[in-house]
C-alpha cells in the first residue's frame, strides 16, 4: 500500500487541468507518474524537473488539489511552498513556477539559485 504525504507544492486550476488533460491522452502511458523536482544546470544553477517517470523506491508520493505526483525527498528543500501555474497566453504558453526559496530566478522561470 502506497503513502500518500502531504504536499510541499500546491498547483493552480489551471495547472490542474492541464495535467488532467495530458493524463486523459489516449497514448499516456498508465504506469507513468508525474514527477517535480529538481536538477543541476540552466543559468542559474538549478533546473525545475516537471514530467512523467517511472517510480522509484526512493520517490515520495504526494497528493495536491487531486494531482498525485511523485518527488525525490532531497528535492523538497528547494521546491517548499513552490506553486506551478498554467499559461496558455498569446505570449506565453507552458507551466510557470512561483518558488518562495529561490533567491535568483533567470528570464526564461525554469532556472534558478537558492
Amino acid at each position: 500500500m502506497e503513502t500518500i504525504i502531504e504536499t510541499p507544492i500546491q498547483f493552480t486550476q489551471a495547472a490542474v487541468a492541464e495535467i488532467n488533460r495530458l493524463m486523459a491522452a489516449d497514448d499516456f502511458d498508465k504506469s507513468q507518474h508525474l514527477r517535480i523536482g529538481v536538477k543541476g544546470g540552466g543559468c542559474s544553477g538549478l533546473t525545475y524537473v516537471l514530467g512523467f517517470d517511472a517510480i522509484t523506491t526512493e520517490d515520495e508520493i504526494f497528493d495536491a488539489g487531486g494531482v498525485q505526483f511523485i518527488m525525490n525527498p532531497s528535492h523538497q528543500l528547494y521546491l517548499m511552498g513552490m506553486q506551478i501555474d498554467w499559461q496558455d497566453g498569446l505570449n506565453s504558453r507552458g507551466f510557470t513556477f512561483t518558488n518562495p526559496n529561490a533567491s535568483k530566478t533567470c528570464g526564461c522561470g525554469t532556472s534558478f539559485s537558492v
